[in-house]
């Protein structure tokens, strides 16, 4: 065996349990990972680039999430307000104003926030009601794209990129029809200490 040979065969066993891992991971087995986790409470920061303002707007706070379909935004900085979906009603509070939409009566609407709700629940079947779907990465580091499937939604929404690792969602990125795009980053929120 050449010197090359061996450094090549070398080189393959070190690297086949990454190809290999790489080959099985599909947008089946990520629906299946993401499926897994039951509820989950992390940090966001989100900035938002909008083409009438000089500088991006960013906020800052807690999501929540319990499976199949509860999810609950609170921004805390720079002004409180919370959005709560749940059961097809979205609720926002900001100050004393209280809005609430059924989410029937506002179709686009709705897909846009079964992309979040769907891509945390693993529900592939609810994402390709609205999206065309693509998967690149592997379960460490992975990246979901979602294209609209509809000229509606596609004169909001350009596309959705989601981005994370193993069964945790790191990034949401956002491209609006009009140019306007927002990226929200989470991040899991410190352990407390537990009490001595």
């Amino acid at each position: 065996m050449t010197f090359r040979s061996s450094c090549c065969a070398a080189l393959a066993t070190i690297l086949w349990p990454v190809i290999s891992q790489a080959a099985d991971w599909d947008l089946d087995q990520l629906m299946q990972t993401l499926a897994q986790t039951r509820s989950g409470h992390v940090r966001f920061v989100e900035t938002k680039t909008i083409a009438i303002l000089d500088k991006p707007v960013e906020s800052s706070g807690e999501l929540f999430y319990t499976a199949p379909d509860h999810l609950e935004k609170r921004t805390l900085k720079p002004k409180p307000e919370t959005m709560v979906l749940d059961q097809g009603l979205l609720q926002v509070e900001r100050g004393r104003q209280k809005h609430s939409l059924r989410m029937q009566d506002y179709p686009e609407l709705a897909a846009f926030i079964d992309s979040i709700r769907g891509t945390l629940a693993g529900d592939r079947q609810a994402l390709e009601r609205n999206f065309r779907l693509s998967l690149e990465g592997n379960r460490q580091s992975w990246n979901l794209h979602l294209v609209p499937a509809n000229d509606k939604m596609l004169a909001v929404v350009k596309r959705i990129e989601i981005a994370g690792e193993q069964e945790m969602v790191k990034r949401i990125d956002i491209s609006q029809a009009d140019g306007d795009r927002s990226s929200m980053r989470i991040e899991p929120l410190a352990q407390e200490a537990a009490a001595p």
